[in-house]
Parts: C-alpha cells; structure tokens; sequence
C-alpha cells in the first residue's frame, strides 16, 4: 500500500483544560467497558476534498462499538460517535455506568467544553494523551490504520468505486466495522473476531458489568 502525504487533522487547543491521562499505555484491559479509545482520520474524496472518520473502541477485544463520518471536523462529529458507543452498549444490556474511561489525543475536538459533557452524559471519563505522541494512543492509531489500509484503499473490497460524496464513505465504512468486528481474524484474540471475544467473556462472567468496572 502506497501511502500518500499525511493531512493534520486534530490540532491541540493550548487554551484548554486537559484531562489526566488515565491510561498511560496500558491498553490491556480485563473486561468491556473499562476503556474506550477514540481519534478519527480523513478519507479523501475523488475532487480533492476530505471527509472524516472518527472511531470509538473498546480495548478489551478491540471492537469498534461507535462511529461516525463527517465533511466537517467540528467536535460534534466525535461527539456522535461516543453517543452511539453508549446506546450499541446500553442496548446490549451492559451500559457504560460512569467510570469508562475515555481515551483520546489531545486534539480540540477532545477538549472542548461541549465533548467533556457528552462524555459525561455517556457514562465515560475523559483520559487525554500527551501532546504529539501517537504512542500515547497507539490502540485507535493502529485501527485507522487498518482501516485505511483495509476499507478505504483504491483496490478495497469494501469500494464501489471512486469516492465522490460523503455516503459512498459512510457505506464502506459500515460494511467494514461490521466484518471487522464480526469476522475479522484478529491474532491477539486467538484469532477470532472482536465481538466473538466479548461473546465468550460475557458468556464466562455471570455479572459482567459489575465484574468490568471493580
């Protein structure tokens, strides 16, 4: 794969408030719910112009539990994207309950005012990595990764052709997080897929909300 010039897309606010960071590197957790990690990327569209993708991901199996496309990189975009993780998880009778910790890079869409309510209403805490290392979040750095890699590149399965609007990004990107989370052979996990790997915690775990969150 050929990769092209990078665009800067999260710029940190040194104005802002900055949450601690929570997690310090260690992105193996025990159980779902206990940490979200969460960045977003550009998709360049056939005239020039970019979309953008954020993501939000659970560290435990790795499970992209909320997403979202946007042609603006305005915080509402990342916003909806943790509004959806909350309702994929309440809905699946495991809700977040206040102490998930939410982990981002330092970007102004992770630090403002409205996102640090979001985060709140949604049952997270916010967690923000130094400035200007992607270490710091390596676990979402490595899914966009593979979703540039995977979903967006000129000969992926997942295309129906050139890029032209913001929908053409939005369909490949839902039919890849949906075999991405649901058969893509991830080789951490004893190669099974990310939501095959929750299936068995919550199937061996009598009480899994309270058990992800002692």
């Amino acid at each position: 794969v050929t990769r092209r010039k990078k665009v800067r897309t999260t710029v940190s606010d040194p104005a802002a408030d900055r949450a601690a960071d929570l997690v310090k590197r260690q992105f193996r957790v025990p159980a779902p719910n206990v940490l979200l990690v969460a960045d977003f990327t550009y998709v360049r569209l056939s005239n020039g112009m970019f979309v953008y993708t954020a993501f939000a991901i659970d560290a435990y199996a790795g499970r992209i539990v909320g997403w979202t496309c946007s042609a603006s990189k305005e915080d509402r975009f990342v916003r909806r994207a943790i509004r959806h993780a909350a309702h994929l998880r309440s809905g699946e009778g495991n809700p977040l309950l206040g102490n998930t910790i939410h982990h981002s890079d330092a970007g102004s869409q992770y630090t403002s005012v409205r996102f640090g309510e979001t985060l709140a209403l949604s049952g997270l805490v916010a967690s923000i990595g130094t400035v200007g290392d992607a270490f710091d979040n390596a676990l979402a750095e490595t899914t966009i990764g593979l979703y540039k890699t995977e979903a967006v590149r000129d000969d992926s399965p997942f295309r129906r052709g050139p890029l032209h609007r913001l929908t053409d990004v939005e369909l490949l990107t839902a039919e890849w997080v949906h075999w991405y989370n649901t058969d893509r052979l991830m080789h951490r996990l004893g190669r099974i897929p990310p939501i095959e790997y929750e299936t068995v915690y919550y199937a061996t775990n009598t009480a899994p909300s309270e058990a992800a969150h002692q």
